[in-house]
């Protein structure tokens, strides 16, 4: 079955705005990575400055070629050569990778 990786970042109040508004920029940049299955980038409502990163692929290695290839060629082009400008600072000021294996799911049933 399929694998989730959760990113947690850590995101104080002052840089929310800032994230969302990275993420929104770029949407649509993992849909089309072999193996990717689902994204979600989910807000905290109450009591946490902690923000979820939520994708779903194939398999381990699926989401490894992503990282290794996609991802990290736009996290390190982030804010680059705009005008000599340096990369912007991180909104997040920590960050941890959480994975899982599927082993059960369910999806609402069709009438």
């Amino acid at each position: 079955m399929s694998v989730v990786k959760i990113n947690v970042l850590t995101v104080p109040a002052e840089q929310r705005e800032t994230l969302e508004k990275r993420f929104a920029s770029r949407a649509h940049a993992v849909e089309n990575s072999d193996g990717f299955e689902w994204f979600e980038l989910l807000r905290p409502v109450e009591g946490t400055d902690t923000y979820l990163v939520y994708t779903r692929w194939r398999d381990e290695e699926s989401f490894q070629a992503w990282l290794e290839g996609p991802m990290k060629a736009a996290h390190q082009g982030a804010g680059a050569g705009e005008e000599g400008g340096e990369r912007p600072k991180p909104a997040a000021t920590g960050s941890t990778l959480w994975s899982f294996e599927v082993v059960q799911q369910a999806a609402p049933k069709t009438v």
